[in-house]
């Protein structure tokens, strides 16, 4: 009987023992991250936000089985967001204020790994295996064939941006130039968004037992306007846009397939957002209302992108989150998300919104969100009246490219309340994003006691931010080999 009843505790004993060591490793257990980012497509533009015309069976059903985020900020253009992503940090701590096109500008300008830091050797350094793929446009590969390694990915596949004086280059789209470890080369008869994502798909086949990052910084819908392997007969701008969009959606619908077909999708964190608003050239219908593109504008439709956030066991299904986050806060999410510290010797601006992601909290940690470095100049916001323009792009001095505008233009938001600020750290314009979504109507001096508070609260968040704005540091590069300028 003593016998029986030692087994007994004794299985039960290895049973529980089992069950505690399935926990831990659970727990320990690194999720894999794709971040995946269109480059220009508003809100307009995704019907699960309530865009007209267009249907994105993928994004929605993505949207569906996770998280849907209504105020995440992006930076109003390419370079700017697409830094803040990389470093953590906004634009006036980097300095990457304005658009650079390192490969068609230079200047000895360019992304230095060796003076910021990289959301990519953050992941690195808690073990995880990293990819890129899409563009890229802050290095040039033909001075820094290894640019990508240097920032931390172990493979890389990257449209070069267009290189001065080597006119294929310039094709990201149909028959593309594409940089990896072989070097770069056009890929005849090949579609760009294609070749990035068979190259994530491969190394997800060949990383899928490793915790992996996967960066895929979308080429799709960004200029100019094509026909796609999906509708190979798209004419118009319109068609053409639209078609775009639709192949961006086939090839979210790709990966995500490929996910399920490894036994990863339960733990993949996908997400799923754009580096700014909509090419100006095209306009959609948002939940009835007319948009136009806003890239390069500070008003929503330019900076508050669309940001999905899904997967199946981690990230709770069908939530609407009015949670605030920007792009600073990837660097500190996806590090908390897989176990790695931060870097000590940088400073960070952004928030971890990991716990958000995962549905522990329902608030991130932000009382305001940010957003600047639009056009290559300043423009006055619809709430001001006319709409003017000031040229602010950063010009060459002895000193390297710098910002020629100390205090460049910006906004400060909380979750119904904008802030306009001029280059003179003064605000210039309030407006209620929820009421006035055309943010037409200026409530400076505002009686209304939530507009008032609102005003006091962002103008505290103002006084916070440093006096000016840092310019971009690095070693400066030389010129690109003439054999590659002459390249026909």
């Amino acid at each position: 009987m003593r016998t029986e009843r030692g087994r007994l505790l004794k299985g039960v004993g290895i049973v529980v023992a089992l069950l505690l060591f399935q926990s831990i490793a659970v727990a320990e257990k690194k999720p894999n991250i794709l971040f995946i980012m269109l480059d220009d497509l508003g809100k307009e533009w995704v019907d699960t936000y309530g865009a007209e015309g267009i249907e994105l069976p993928n994004v929605t059903k993505l949207a569906q089985g996770g998280m849907q985020f209504v105020n995440a900020y992006s930076m109003p253009q390419c370079t700017p967001t697409r830094v803040a992503l990389m470093t953590g940090q906004y634009p006036f701590k980097n300095g990457w204020v304005n658009h650079w096109d390192v490969p068609r500008w230079g200047k000895g300008c360019h992304f230095d790994w060796a003076k910021n830091p990289s959301i990519a050797r953050v992941m690195k350094s808690a073990g995880y295996a990293t990819a890129v793929a899409g563009k890229w446009q802050i290095n040039d590969f033909r001075v820094h064939p290894e640019a990508m390694v240097k920032h931390g990915f172990d493979e890389y596949c990257m449209w070069t941006g267009y290189e001065a004086g080597n006119p294929p280059s310039g094709k990201r789209y149909w028959d593309p130039y594409i940089h990896t470890t072989a070097g770069s080369k056009t890929y005849k008869g090949k579609f760009g968004d294609d070749v990035f994502s068979d190259f994530l798909i491969g190394f997800m086949k060949k990383n899928k037992d490793k915790p992996m990052f996967m960066y895929y910084p979308m080429c799709l819908p960004h200029t100019p306007f094509t026909h796609t392997p999906l509708e190979p007969d798209a004419k118009d701008k319109e068609s053409k846009y639209k078609a775009m969009v639709r192949y961006a959606d086939h090839v979210l619908g790709k990966l995500v397939n490929t996910l399920d077909d490894l036994g990863i999708r339960d733990n993949t964190i996908v997400v799923w957002t754009t580096d700014n608003g909509s090419a100006r050239s095209v306009t959609g219908i948002l939940n009835g209302r007319e948009v136009r593109g806003g890239k390069t504008l500070t008003t929503e439709n330019g900076i508050c992108a669309p940001f999905i956030v899904n997967c199946p066991g981690w990230v709770p299904e069908g939530v609407v989150s009015d949670a605030l986050i920007d792009f600073t806060d990837m660097l500190p999410t996806f590090a908390e998300l897989g176990g790695a510290k931060l870097p000590t010797e940088h400073a960070f601006d952004g928030y971890s919104a990991a716990k958000v992601f995962l549905g522990e909290e329902n608030d991130s940690k932000r009382k305001w969100i940010l957003s600047m470095g639009g056009a290559n100049r300043m423009v006055t916001p619809p709430a001001c009246g006319e709409m003017k323009t000031t040229n602010s792009r950063a010009v060459k001095t002895d000193q390297g490219v710098v910002n020629p505008i100390p205090f460049r233009d910006r906004v400060i938001r909380d979750k119904q309340y904008k802030l306009f600020i001029d280059v003179d750290r003064n605000p210039i314009a309030l407006v209620d994003v929820i009421n006035d979504p055309e943010e037409k109507t200026n409530l400076l001096g505002s009686e209304l006691p939530a507009a008032i508070q609102a005003m006091r609260k962002l103008k505290e968040a103002l006084a916070l931010l440093p006096e000016e704005d840092a310019n971009p540091s690095y070693n400066p590069q030389p010129d690109a080999p003439k054999a590659a300028k002459k390249n026909k």
